[in-house]
């Protein structure tokens, strides 16, 4: 796959897991997060996968966000960085900043699985 398709293959991951009502498709969580999943938020904390999949299961599943700068970075040949801006789409940059973002993702048995994300506010 060349690089173009796999960064478009990963944003719709990404879109996939932070933008479905996971409690009507409850599936998506198994088959985007690893077992071995963490997360560390804008904050410095660092959240498990359940505390991930809690939040997920809860939030406004009419709430989206908006992708800017989308790109990834080979790790090794099954493992990706990817690099976003997010932000919520109703507001401008001066008015929350938005967030600066980066996940992991591994490929085993042709299926790719987050297995790190990272927030950082924008000042």
């Amino acid at each position: 796959m060349d690089s173009n398709a796999l960064a478009e293959l990963i944003q719709q991951l990404e879109l996939s897991l932070l933008q479905s009502d996971l409690t009507a498709h409850p599936g998506l969580i198994d088959e985007l997060l690893a077992e071995d999943f963490e997360e560390i938020d804008h904050q410095g904390t660092i959240h498990s996968r359940s505390d991930v999949i809690n939040w997920l299961t809860r939030k406004d599943p009419s709430m989206y966000w908006a992708f800017k700068d989308f790109r990834i970075k080979a790790v090794s040949g099954d493992v990706v960085l990817a690099i976003y801006s997010l932000q919520k789409p109703d507001q401008t940059d001066a008015e929350s900043g938005g967030s600066t973002r980066t996940s992991l993702w591994r490929c085993r048995n042709n299926q790719w699985k987050m297995v790190f994300h990272q927030a950082s506010r924008k000042n």
